[in-house]
């Protein structure tokens, strides 16, 4: 079995480590751009005043722990922690001494929106967005009316990385529904599909036991006064005909049901699908009732039968010979397997008056094509040039993979 690969270390963090990230990054980027760095004359911002003063070191100690705590109650209390993350930027941007409240200040504010615009829904999103950018709006109106300068163009800076990082929490969340959703669909997809396999499989397997059945039933009811011993072995195939389409129904419904490969917690162990190998016990038990199947084999099989293959080209026979059983009005057909290396031909013929294969209104000759078109095989069925009704399948067979030496 393979082995999973481990998830990256970014997807295993989670939003409060993001949060505390982004704020001590920050941090550090606000020290680092009022030093002169290697290859500056001076420093690109001035210290200010309270920045390496107690008070001002105590504004960022007070910054730094409103953000921590709020990047820990994210995920559980968002909006409380947008309201600790927007106040602790707000208090420590005071002993910075700027005109606006600076990007690094905000980029724990920013990881919150966009960790609110992906895991909640729209409107908590929206509520976000709009307590990070009204938090801006009323720092620059507070300084404005107090008659201190601003700098507006950086704070719309801000801003704009703002809606950007929330607009990227939305497009994540609508990728991760719309994931979902395919998931889902597929699933149910799925579930259709075995469904539909299964009322094949039950199709099937019902209508060659019944018209089995009524063929015994009907020739123990005509030999049952002369002949006791002939009407005793009919009521014996039928009794046995019942009791394996019984089985046969039991391992169908427990598939519906979800159950596993056995009838009960003291059941019998269920019989595995039917192959080309069974044939033999399909002529015999329609010859039983009446109708002659004789099988013919052309070629030899280089490898075995991939199960979907052997399967489905046993339930094409069946199918066919049911039909023939109960709408061709004969007491004979045959039936030809031919391996010819890269494909399986199938071909049931009857010398019938009746209906053939056609089956009335049925879902026979659609079961049989569906089978064969799922395997990307041939399919047809019609009236034979010389009378009779013809069914012919070719199924394509994979290759043998070569052996490694």
């Amino acid at each position: 079995m393979q082995a999973t690969p481990p998830v990256p270390l970014p997807r295993r963090m989670s939003p409060r480590v993001w949060a505390a990230c982004a704020w001590c990054a920050g941090l550090a980027f606000t020290f680092l751009i009022r030093l002169a760095l290697p290859g500056e004359e001076e420093a690109s911002h001035s210290a200010g005043v309270l920045i390496y003063r107690w008070d001002g070191l105590l504004q960022l100690a007070l910054g730094t722990a409103l953000t921590l705590y709020g990047g820990h109650v994210l995920v559980r209390r968002p909006l409380r922690a947008m309201c600790l993350l927007l106040t602790g930027a707000v208090v420590a941007t005071t002993a910075l001494s700027v005109g606006e409240i600076p990007l690094a200040q905000y980029l724990a504010v920013v990881t919150a929106v966009y960790v609110v615009a992906a895991t909640r829904p729209r409107r908590a999103g929206v509520l976000a967005l709009g307590m990070a950018l009204g938090t801006l709006v009323l720092y620059l109106t507070v300084r404005l009316l107090a008659g201190w300068n601003i700098s507006t163009s950086a704070e719309l800076a801000v801003a704009l990385v703002t809606v950007i990082a929330w607009l990227i929490g939305r497009s994540t969340a609508e990728t991760r529904a719309h994931a979902e959703a395919l998931s889902a669909r597929a699933a149910a997809q799925a579930v259709t599909e075995e469904r539909l396999r299964i009322a094949r499989e039950l199709h099937d397997m019902v209508a060659h036991s019944i018209g089995i059945i009524a063929l015994q039933a009907g020739a123990a009811r005509r030999v049952i006064d002369t002949q006791p011993a002939g009407a005793r072995e009919a009521l014996t195939s039928i009794e046995l005909t019942g009791r394996e389409t019984l089985s046969g129904l039991r391992r169908m419904l427990g598939a519906l049901r979800g159950t596993g490969p056995e009838e009960g917690p003291s059941g019998p162990q269920l019989a595995p699908q039917p192959g080309l190998a069974q044939l033999g016990r399909l002529a015999a038990d329609t010859t039983a009732a009446g109708v002659r199947v004789e099988v013919r084999r052309l070629g030899e099989a280089t490898a075995p039968l991939p199960p979907e293959i052997d399967m489905s080209a046993y339930r094409i026979v069946q199918e066919a010979v049911t039909n023939v059983v109960r709408h061709a009005a004969t007491d004979r057909c045959r039936v030809t397997i031919e391996h010819a290396g890269d494909a399986l031909g199938i071909e049931v013929t009857d010398r019938g008056r009746g209906a053939g294969a056609t089956g009335g209104a049925g879902y026979g000759l659609v079961g049989m094509r569906e089978r064969a078109e799922l395997l990307h095989g041939e399919f047809s069925a019609g009236h034979a040039p010389g009378g009779g009704f013809r069914v012919t399948a070719r199924l394509p067979v994979p290759p043998v993979p070569a052996a490694v030496a």
